[in-house]
């Protein structure tokens, strides 16, 4: 196969430029492997890449994560068969297609027991909270934390896990209806950025100490006001752009503030080598399995439609995880 059908984007703009076509499939390596799509997650890292926040090249291709099954494989491919369910979420780009064209040591196995639609409801959202909670900061029981957009796709995830491991999980919300989800999720308590100083709240909620780590998607509105939260040698793990890009951050300040760590992660860099992504992935699918993380699949719609679907989103009128059929 060399043609499939896509969402295609030949410049950077709005919701707008994404336009369904056909795309000319990657040529194979032999450590390739052919995947068929049967569904296809929607993330703000698909955002950033259509604005041009995040570089790509174009004409291109959007998307990091899907769920399909192995159509064909490289000469050199030894773990998958065609037939074999998998899943990704750090392949190169190009998920917004039918078929993708993905590096074997950049796919998982699909479990039994875990749907195509879970898996791209989770798969970079699940993956993304793993390394948040056991490698970025490793909470623990007793642990007070701080979750911006605790209603999001990775906010429902990161509430859930954080709770089951004992820590005391504080979310930030923007409507009512979200705030009963977080709570129903994990969170202690809520905090209405649109009415309330998210800083003060927080010194009211933990008599003046302020978290242990502030969980930040959002960016630019929430970055500055995240380290008022923390308390001393508390962390700012900042991982998102929701409002647009953090604003430039005076190290100088983090010594008078409480010695504090500020770090930015990728799930790229996290999820390197292949060995280190299988165990995260077999530990997501287990929390899941148990019924510790219950995915939220807020909404779905047709792949051929995405430009709704990132109108959505960035409107924030979506809850839980969006998933793009095929």
């Amino acid at each position: 196969m060399t043609e499939t059908a896509a969402v295609l984007i030949d410049s950077h703009g709005g919701p707008e430029v994404l336009k369904w076509g056909r795309r000319t499939l990657p040529t194979p390596g032999p450590h390739d492997v052919c995947v068929k799509h049967a569904a296809v997650g929607l993330n703000y890292i698909d955002v950033y890449h259509r604005t041009g926040a995040y570089p790509m090249t174009l004409p291109g291709v959007l998307g990091y994560e899907a769920t399909g099954v192995v159509e064909s494989v490289g000469s050199a491919v030894r773990g998958f068969g065609v037939g074999d369910r998998v899943a990704y979420a750090t392949a190169p780009l190009g998920a917004y297609s039918e078929h993708h064209i993905v590096p074997e040591d950049r796919l998982v196995a699909l479990p039994d027991d875990i749907t195509d639609m879970q898996a791209a409801a989770i798969m970079l959202q699940g993956l993304t909270a793993q390394y948040l909670l056991r490698r970025t900061c490793q909470v623990e029981a007793g642990d007070t934390i701080l979750i911006h957009a605790a209603a999001g796709g990775v906010g429902v995830l990161l509430s859930q896990w954080a709770s089951h491991l004992g820590a005391r999980v504080i979310g930030t919300v923007g409507s009512k209806q979200k705030g009963a989800l977080a709570k129903a999720r994990g969170c202690s308590d809520v905090i209405f950025y649109r009415e309330d100083s998210v800083p003060e709240r927080i010194r009211d909620l933990t008599d003046r100490r302020g978290v242990r780590v502030v969980y930040d998607s959002v960016g630019a509105d929430t970055l500055l006001d995240s380290l008022d939260c923390l308390q001393p040698l508390g962390m700012l793990v900042s991982f998102g752009n929701a409002s647009g890009p953090p604003p430039p951050l005076d190290v100088g300040s983090l010594g008078p503030k409480g010695s504090l760590f500020v770090t930015r992660p990728s799930l790229f860099h996290y999820m390197q080598p292949a060995s280190v992504l299988r165990d995260a992935a077999a530990e997501l699918f287990e929390v899941v399995r148990s019924g510790v993380v219950k995915i939220e699949i807020g909404q779905t719609f047709p792949l051929h439609d995405a430009a709704t679907a990132h109108r959505e989103l960035e409107a924030r009128n979506t809850v839980g995880a969006t998933v793009l059929t095929i």
